[in-house]
């Protein structure tokens, strides 16, 4: 079954470009790695909410807009060493790929797919 690892992020808006900078870079070193799809998206309808909502859960600040990314790998075990070659990758050390946010506030899990139609 496919796997899917989800993230959700409050990113400065002013940083858009540099995010999709870091994203595009991010998104090949993963399909490198087995990847079958990267998504990025940049929020354009995100209401907040009254008891829970994007917004809320990532403590978006008025000068930033939510990010919904996935990544889409074959399976589990796909995932898992995909993963652990990436995070150890030059290429995405933060040295070299800083991130254009503040990763404290990044939501993400790993997910096993149950319905694609």
């Amino acid at each position: 079954m496919s796997y899917v690892d989800g993230f959700v992020a409050a990113v400065p808006t002013a940083n858009k470009e540099a995010y999709r900078r870091h994203a595009q870079a991010a998104a090949a070193v993963f399909k490198e790695y087995g990847a079958l799809e990267v998504v990025e998206c940049w929020g354009d309808d995100v209401p907040e909410g009254k008891l829970t909502s994007f917004p809320m859960a990532v403590q978006r600040r008025d000068d930033e807009t939510v990010v919904f990314s996935w990544i889409l790998w074959s399976n589990r075990a796909a995932r898992d060493a995909g993963m652990k070659k990436a995070m150890a990758d030059p290429r995405l050390q933060p040295d070299v790929n800083p991130v254009p946010f503040d990763g404290k506030r990044l939501i993400y899990g790993g997910f096993e797919v149950m319905v694609n139609v």
